[in-house]
């Protein structure tokens, strides 16, 4: 049931062209890549700013614990 039959690949195939016209076929075929290339490129960019948010979320733990040491180690040295 899943499969498609030569038969009905041709008869979707004649009404596409019956109801876009064969000029119009090559502009939705255009549209439709540059549309793809675009969600693709999104996806990229997402995923990288993720990253860069993670990164910058460890190097805000890093610089906290920093800090927390810095003080430790500075009423330390006061009581001593």
């Amino acid at each position: 049931m899943g499969r498609f039959s030569a038969w009905e690949i041709i008869i979707i195939v004649v009404l596409i062209l019956l109801i876009f016209g064969g000029r119009k076929l090559p502009e939705l075929g255009r549209a439709l890549g540059k549309g793809l290339s675009n969600f693709r490129s999104s996806l990229s960019e997402d995923k990288a700013s993720e990253k860069d948010e993670s990164a910058q979320k460890d190097g805000d733990q890093k610089d906290e614990r920093a800090k927390v040491q810095e003080e430790g180690s500075k009423e330390e040295n006061k009581k001593a």
